[in-house]
């Protein structure tokens, strides 16, 4: 049988751990187990144990129900081949050596090393009404994580004052100092209708890098309930309140 498919760029990859495979994929060469994405499996070889663990843990569970950020998580376990993937977003894989924590947006991120931990938290300067998402991944150890981005992406350096949509940041060093600034100011314009469709903007200071993707998530609002999709809050704190006791 003869085909394009068979050329080596199509062949599977054959080093350990998390790899890419081509521009959309990801393959674990797993001798142990690592944490993804659930639901992100595309297939897999050999004898391979998927787990459920939600947002990986009690107090990152509710944070992810009260704020509508977090990872709906899968533990792999086992030895063979595990290939992820996103929507066909495009992969990119980043080392953490322990000098400084990265924070990403819960939606982009596909799979992480077990020697990484991860907590939910704010950004700095976000207030707790704000409509634009502002609750984001952060991770810190040492070890490998995967993340999506829709299209190639653009890494900003940040040595001077830098600014980024917060649905189209997708990542950024823990040690930046960052805030929210308001873009449209309230005002007749603005019950007519008439916004530059900015409202906020994520600004970020200090030295280190941020991500940013050619498109734009919808906004997450995590207490308003504003949010749509698996990364959305259910009913806003009420609604998640009442999910965690049960009341849903």
């Amino acid at each position: 049988m003869h085909s394009e498919l068979f050329a080596p760029q199509f062949a599977e990859s054959q080093a350990p751990g998390i790899q890419k495979q081509g521009g959309k994929m990801c393959r674990v060469g797993l001798q142990g187990e690592v944490y993804a994405r659930a639901g992100s499996m595309v297939a897999y070889q050999g004898q391979l144990q998927f787990d459920a663990l939600g947002s990986g843990g009690l107090a990152r569970f509710v944070k992810q129900k009260l704020t509508g950020e977090g990872v709906p998580l899968m533990k792999v376990s086992g030895q063979g081949d595990l290939f992820l993937a996103d929507a066909a977003q495009d992969v990119h894989l980043i080392d953490l050596d322990g000098s400084d924590g990265l924070t990403i947006n819960g939606a982009n991120v596909l799979a992480f090393d077990p020697t990484l931990s991860y907590d939910v938290r704010r950004v700095s300067g976000a207030g707790m009404s704000s409509s634009a998402g502002l609750f984001n991944c952060v991770f810190t150890g040492v070890g490998r994580i995967a993340i999506t981005t829709k299209g190639q992406p653009v890494v900003l350096s940040v040595d001077q004052p830098t600014y980024a949509d917060p649905q189209a940041a997708v990542a950024w060093s823990s040690s930046l100092q960052t805030g929210v600034q308001a873009n449209d100011s309230f005002g007749l314009g603005t019950l007519l209708g008439r916004t530059t469709g900015e409202r906020f903007t994520l600004s970020f200071s200090g030295r280190g890098f941020v991500v940013v993707q050619a498109s734009e998530e919808p906004p997450v609002s995590a207490l308003a309930g504003q949010g749509s999709g698996q990364q959305a809050g259910e009913g806003g704190l009420g609604g998640a309140l009442g999910s965690l006791l049960g009341g849903r």
